[in-house]
C-alpha cells in the first residue's frame, strides 16, 4: 500500500461511530415542517428534502453521511404566497413597517437579537453539522452576526441623527432621510449561512423593506430556530420564508416583477439568470457578492515567514470555502523553492479532524461533489506538467480532502482560471511583476489581492495598478472581509453594490426629501407638523 493510500485510510479513521461524538455536540434529527408567511407559522404536509451532514459516521463498519433532518420542499404556489405577503406588508410603502419610525424599527430589531441569542447553542451545533465548520468557527460566526446586527443598529442611529435636522439652500428648506425600496428577495451562501445571509437581510429589514427569505441549500435547518424570533419581533408579512429547489421557486418570483431588490450571495451565473427573469431590470436593484479568485503575490523582497503564515490562513480557513479566500499564489522564481518548502511545512502542521475537536483547522468539505471536482482539477494540472508537491496533498477519504499544494501552475490549467473553493493551493512562478498584473487584467474576477513585499517602491508600483483592478489591496496580509466597517465589494463578476455596515444601509434604501420654499407661511406649517409629531418622516427627534 502506498504512503498516500495509508494516509487516506488514516483520514477515514477520523470518522467515528455516533456514540463516540462528545455528548455536548450531538444532535438529534430535526424534521422541520414550519415556514413563516404573512406573520403565521404554517405547517407543511407535502414532500420534504432530507438533509445529510458532510460529516460521516460509522455504522456497522460502513461510513454513512449522518441524517440531520428534513425541510419543506415547497413549490411555486408557496413561494408566490410568501411573495404576496411581503408585497401586502409593504403596501406600496404605506404598510406598518415602512412607515414605522426609525426608533420603532430599531426596537423590533433589538427584540429579535434578544430572542436570537437564546437559540445560540442550537444554531451553533447545526452550523457545525450542516457545513462541517469547526465548533470554534461556528461559535465565532454566530457571535460575529450578533455583533454585526448591533453595529448595524448603531450605524442607523448615527445616520438618523444626521438626518434629524432641516437644511436651507437657495431659499429652499429640506429634510433629507433614507426611505425603503420595497420587497427584497434575500438569498445567502452555504459557507456562512448565518453571517453572510444576515449581512444583507438585516440592513434590508431595518431600513423598512419587507423580506422574502430563502435559506441556503446547506445550512438551511439552523434557520428553523429563528422562525419564531422573526414572527414575534416584526409585524406580520415583514419576514417571509420560502423553501424548495431554487430552480423551481425563484424564477416565478423574479418573473412576477414584484421583487424590488435582489440580495444574493453566490455564483454570478445564478445571479445573472435571476436578474434576466425580472420583466423590468431597470427597476431592479441588485446587491450581489459573487465569484472570486483572489491572488497572492509573493515577490523576491517578501518576508517568506509572514507570507506563508498569512497565505495559510487566507487560503485554508474553513478549507478555502470562502469568497475572500486566496485561491491562486504567484511567487517570484528566485524565492519559489524556499517559499514552497516553508508552505509545505506549514500545511503539514495543520490540525485536521472532525469539527468538534479542539483546535481543528481542516475539516470535511461541505458539498458532496467537491472531492471529485478537486481531484479532477488536480489531475488536469498534473497532466499538463504540474505536481502535488506537499506530502499527502490531495489525499481523500469520503468528504475529507487534505490540502494540496500544486506547482508549477500555468494558464493552460483549470486551476489557473477556475475558483476551486476548496483546499487546493495553486502556485504560479513568475519572473516579471507584470505577469500577476496581466493575470488580474484578464481574470473575470476582481475582489481582492494580497501583496507580500517589504520593498516600498515595489509595493507602491503594485498598489496603483491593482486598486483599479480589484476592490481591496492587502499589504503583507491575507484577503478577508472584515472589519465590517470597511467597504466590501468587488469588480467584474465579483460583486454589485457595497456591503460595509453603513454602505449596506445605503444599498437597501434611497434618499428621499421633503422641501418647501423658506417663507413664513411654510415655516409655520413645517414647525406645526414637527411639533405635533404628525409625520413619521418629518421629525427632529434625536435617537440616543
Amino acid at each position: 500500500m502506498s504512503t498516500t493510500a495509508q494516509f487516506a485510510d488514516s483520514l477515514s479513521a477520523l470518522f467515528v461511530e455516533e456514540s463516540k461524538v462528545p455528548e455536548q455536540f450531538k444532535v438529534t434529527p430535526l424534521h422541520q415542517r414550519e415556514y413563516l408567511v404573512g406573520g403565521e407559522i404554517k405547517i407543511w404536509d407535502g414532500p420534504v428534502q432530507e438533509v445529510y451532514s458532510p460529516v460521516y459516521t460509522l455504522e456497522n463498519g460502513e461510513l454513512k453521511r449522518k441524517l440531520l433532518g428534513s425541510y419543506p420542499l415547497g413549490t411555486e404556489k408557496e413561494a408566490m404566497e410568501a411573495l404576496d405577503a411581503a408585497v401586502a406588508a409593504y403596501n406600496n410603502g404605506q404598510g406598518e413597517w415602512p412607515t414605522m419610525s426609525v426608533s420603532g424599527r430599531i426596537a423590533c430589531m433589538e427584540n429579535f437579537v434578544y430572542k436570537m441569542i437564546k437559540q445560540r447553542e442550537e444554531v451553533i451545533k447545526l452550523l457545525m453539522w450542516e457545513i462541517a465548520k469547526s465548533y470554534t468557527d461556528s461559535a465565532k460566526e454566530f457571535d460575529r452576526t450578533v455583533e454585526y446586527i448591533n453595529a448595524t443598529i448603531d450605524a442607523l442611529k448615527d445616520t438618523d441623527r444626521q438626518s434629524s435636522r432641516f437644511e436651507i439652500k437657495e431659499g429652499v428648506v429640506a429634510q433629507i432621510r433614507r426611505s425603503p425600496l420595497g420587497v427584497v428577495l434575500s438569498m445567502g451562501p452555504f459557507n456562512y449561512p448565518l453571517n453572510e445571509t444576515f449581512t444583507t437581510l438585516i440592513p434590508a429589514l431595518i431600513m423598512g423593506n419587507t423580506i422574502l427569505f430563502k435559506a441556503p441549500k446547506h445550512g438551511v435547518l439552523l434557520h428553523s430556530y429563528l422562525l419564531r424570533a422573526f414572527q414575534e419581533s416584526f409585524p406580520k408579512g415583514v419576514v417571509n420564508t420560502i423553501y424548495g429547489r431554487g430552480a423551481v421557486i425563484t424564477p416565478p418570483v423574479m418573473q412576477s416583477g414584484k421583487v424590488d431588490v435582489l440580495a444574493f450571495i453566490g455564483s454570478s451565473k445564478v445571479a445573472n439568470d435571476l436578474k434576466k427573469r425580472h420583466p423590468k431590470i431597470n427597476r431592479l436593484r441588485a446587491v450581489l457578492s459573487l465569484d472570486a479568485k483572489n491572488a497572492a503575490i509573493v515577490t523576491q523582497h517578501a518576508d517568506l515567514a509572514v507570507a506563508v503564515s498569512e497565505i495559510i490562513l487566507g487560503s485554508l480557513s474553513f478549507n478555502g470555502q470562502r469568497c475572500t479566500a486566496i485561491k491562486i499564489i504567484f511567487v517570484h522564481k528566485s524565492v519559489a523553492d524556499a517559499f514552497l518548502q516553508q508552505l509545505n511545512t506549514a500545511v503539514s502542521k495543520l490540525k485536521y479532524g472532525m469539527p468538534w475537536e479542539p483546535g481543528v483547522q481542516i475539516t470535511p468539505v461541505t458539498e458532496a461533489d467537491k472531492p471529485t471536482y478537486l481531484n479532477e482539477v488536480i489531475q488536469d494540472a498534473t497532466a499538463k506538467g504540474a505536481a502535488v508537491v506537499n506530502e499527502n496533498g490531495g489525499a481523500t477519504a469520503s468528504s475529507f480532502v487534505f490540502p494540496a499544494v500544486v506547482y508549477p501552475v500555468n494558464d493552460s490549467m483549470r486551476l489557473y482560471h477556475e475558483e476551486q473553493f476548496g483546499p487546493v493551493l495553486p502556485v504560479v512562478p513568475f519572473e516579471s511583476i507584470q505577469e500577476p498584473i496581466d493575470y488580474q487584467i484578464n481574470s473575470s474576477h476582481g475582489m481582492q489581492v494580497s501583496i507580500f513585499s517589504n520593498d516600498a517602491k515595489e509595493v507602491a508600483s503594485l498598489i496603483d495598478p491593482f486598486v483599479n483592478l480589484v476592490s481591496r489591496v492587502n499589504i503583507n496580509s491575507l484577503s478577508q472581509r472584515g472589519p465590517d466597517a470597511y467597504p466590501f465589494t468587488g469588480r467584474k463578476d465579483s460583486a454589485e453594490g457595497t456591503l460595509s455596515i453603513a454602505d449596506a444601509l445605503r444599498a437597501f434604501s434611497i434618499r428621499s426629501l421633503v422641501t418647501t420654499k423658506a417663507n413664513d407661511t411654510n415655516k409655520k406649517l413645517i414647525n406645526e407638523i414637527v411639533k405635533n409629531h404628525d409625520s413619521g418622516f418629518l421629525s427632529t427627534d434625536f435617537i440616543f
